[in-house]
């Protein structure tokens, strides 16, 4: 199998990008809030991408900011599928007043925007990992359970499936066995931009001052930290930025490789 120039290119960032997330530890040179120069300091053979606002490693803070950016929109993205499959699956397949109820209920939460809703909620309850990651995958359900149904109502149609209902199977065995192999590909293009839109709404929710909080480290806040050295020509906030935008171009690349490899829906349990 050939892998295109642009798919190969997203393979390698993003690899590039989980390597230095999983081995942070070993490769960022200097402890995340360990004050080691001036304010601002230009890049150096010391810093090579200078220093923050308090004098920090910049290059160590976003090693360590990636970290915790990638896992917290891994997990989060992780959750709204497991969530948003399973309900959108269901919903295909009792149809009714389960379709209705479910479609119903998430039109409802679509309806207010996801930042809205997630900024009440995290002005109330306690900032954690535990808290955002959450709230992220919940709000984010919404959308994987509209994909989710769609793919299902189309596989549910096919002879297979009406071949396992004929013989008695029971609904789980026909959402697991039978709808899910053949939803994968298109739920595994979606998962990496749904991935990258989590890293965008956990960098935003940071930026605002209700994301990630100190000492942790993660791109949003970073750029929130040093945006005022734009004004004396400092790039201190553009580092992580152009890390987040990296990231974004890189999975994209790779999903949409993915989703040109889905022409068609496949027939029979995986086949």
């Amino acid at each position: 199998m050939r892998i295109p120039f642009s798919a190969l290119l997203g393979l390698i960032l993003t690899g590039a990008f989980v390597f230095c997330a999983v081995f942070a530890q070993v490769i960022a040179p200097y402890p995340v809030d360990a004050v080691m120069g001036g304010v601002w300091e230009s890049p150096s053979a010391t810093h090579w991408l200078g220093t923050d606002t308090i004098g920090r490693d910049i290059l160590s803070r976003m090693i360590y900011g990636g970290q915790i950016t990638i896992f917290v929109a891994l997990a989060a993205s992780v959750l709204s599928f497991g969530l948003g499959s399973f309900l959108g699956f269901l919903a295909a397949v009792r149809g009714g007043w389960v379709d209705q109820g479910l479609s119903r209920m998430v039109d409802l939460m679509m309806a207010i925007p996801s930042l809205i809703v997630a900024l009440v909620l995290l002005s109330v309850l306690p900032i954690n990992l535990t808290v955002l990651i959450v709230v992220m995958g919940l709000l984010d359900s919404t959308r994987v359970f509209r994909l989710a149904r769609a793919v299902a109502m189309d596989i549910a149609v096919m002879d297979y499936v009406e071949a396992a209902k004929l013989r008695g199977e029971g609904q789980g065995w026909i959402i697991f066995r039978e709808i899910l192999p053949n939803a994968l590909s298109p739920l595994v293009a979606e998962f990496g931009l749904r991935f990258i839109f989590a890293v965008l709404f956990i960098s935003t929710l940071s930026f605002l001052g209700l994301g990630i909080q100190p000492p942790l480290a993660d791109w949003g806040g970073m750029v929130k930290e040093n945006k005022d050295g734009l004004i004396y020509g400092k790039s201190a906030a553009l580092m992580p930025a152009l890390a987040i935008a990296l990231l974004a171009i890189s999975v994209n690349l790779v999903a949409d490789w993915i989703l040109s490899r889905t022409t068609s829906l496949k027939g029979g349990r995986g086949a």
